[in-house]
């Protein structure tokens, strides 16, 4: 297949969307939207890895920001505590959703070169 120009921002938006729309699945939301960001962007293995780690990317920021502004902070002693779980976990759902939106996108590539 040829490679259509600009289908990758494209890809990664509506991979992100999916994944959002997903989120609450636990392994098969990124890989799903992972998947989707490749199969849109149709850069190869390569070019679905990179488009299904944005969009997991991207993923990571929005569930950091309902994390943050969902949880409440408390003052002080507790609040530094809680702050340091939150920068914790935003950590791990940033690398959680990349990698594995990035395994979904080279399993697209891989796929449908």
């Amino acid at each position: 297949m040829a490679v259509r120009k600009g289908s990758f921002w494209p890809g990664v938006l509506v991979g992100f969307i999916v994944m959002v729309l997903l989120g609450s699945l636990p392994v098969l939301g990124p890989v799903i939207g992972g998947f989707i960001s490749g199969l849109i962007s149709r850069g190869g293995v390569r070019g679905g890895a990179l488009a299904g780690f944005l969009a997991g990317i991207f993923g990571a920021i929005v569930v950091s920001v309902i994390l943050v502004l969902g949880g409440s902070l408390l003052f002080g002693i507790p609040g530094f505590f809680t702050a340091l779980g939150v920068s914790f976990i935003i950590v791990i759902a940033t690398l959680y959703f990349g990698l594995i939106g990035a395994v979904g996108g080279a399993l697209a590539g891989a796929l449908f070169r």
